[in-house]
């Protein structure tokens, strides 16, 4: 309990402490400086509270058991799933909307994104990877699942990881587009997002043997799926449905226990 109140924190304050020039006009706060991919540099939080309590409790042989599990690449069949399934997702979400809207099926726009119009598929890969994979599952799922998992099975687990991190996302509904203009149903849809993403990560990190990786590319490839250029609000939509149904045949599946066929990963807390 004492490293996951540690981890969970810091991950708040570092986080909080660098969004802070772009939500700081709620406390009046209207000339703090920004600076270039500031938001990305925020999401960095998870990531260094990770390290930060795992060397207080764990020293150096902690540091490298966590790096270790960074670079974990196998099973390849899941570092697979991860880069594809969501780009898998997104085209299947593009036919239905083509099919069901009688629209032009449009997929051009996939690896681009109006955030960072510079950005060819790789750097735009590479920028979510760095900043949202590693920059939070590291975090998430490398710190946190393992230690809920010694207490609760992997759907408890999952749900209970994906509270702490939609709190983490709060002062984003007050300066991030996309958040700012969600009303209350918006929230419960967002918030079911995350209760479903938590799932599906849980069951790759546990069916991986506790593989980062997986989790880091997996997490980069879903957001540049649905902040992608052709991405529209009924594409958006499909894509959560198909990801909702897999999140259901998962616990169908592998039931509740374990979210895998291997048993969960745990680490004994000190």
């Amino acid at each position: 309990m004492k490293q996951l109140t540690t981890y969970f924190g810091l991950a708040y304050f570092i986080s909080w402490s660098i969004w802070l020039p772009l939500y700081g006009h709620i406390f009046g706060l209207n000339s703090l400086p920004t600076f270039s991919f500031h938001h990305g540099i925020g999401s960095l939080g998870p990531l260094l509270s990770a390290f930060l309590t795992t060397f207080i409790f764990y020293g150096t042989e902690g540091i490298k058991k966590l790096l270790k599990k960074c670079f974990a690449w196998r099973p390849l069949i899941y570092l697979i799933v991860a880069l594809a399934s969501p780009f898998l997702l997104a085209v299947i979400s593009s036919i239905a909307n083509s099919l069901m809207n009688n629209v032009a099926f449009e997929i051009n726009g996939l690896f681009k994104t109006k955030e960072f119009p510079q950005f060819n598929f790789l750097t735009f890969f590479f920028y979510n990877l760095i900043f949202y994979g590693f920059g939070e599952e590291v975090g998430w799922r490398g710190f946190a699942l393992p230690r809920f998992q010694n207490k609760f099975n992997g759907l408890t687990s999952s749900l209970i990881l994906a509270t702490f991190w939609a709190v983490w996302h709060l002062p984003l509904f007050f300066y991030r587009q996309g958040f700012t203009s969600l009303d209350i149903a918006g929230v419960f849809g967002w918030f079911f997002s995350l209760l479903t993403g938590s799932v599906l990560l849980t069951w790759l990190y546990n069916s991986s043997r506790g593989s980062i990786l997986m989790c880091a590319v997996f997490h980069s490839t879903i957001d540049i799926a649905f902040s992608a250029d052709f991405a529209n609000k009924n594409i958006v939509n499909y894509m959560g449905f198909l990801i909702t149904i897999c999140g259901v045949f998962i616990i169908i599946i592998f039931k509740p226990k374990n979210l895998a066929r291997q048993v969960r990963v745990k680490i004994a807390s000190r």
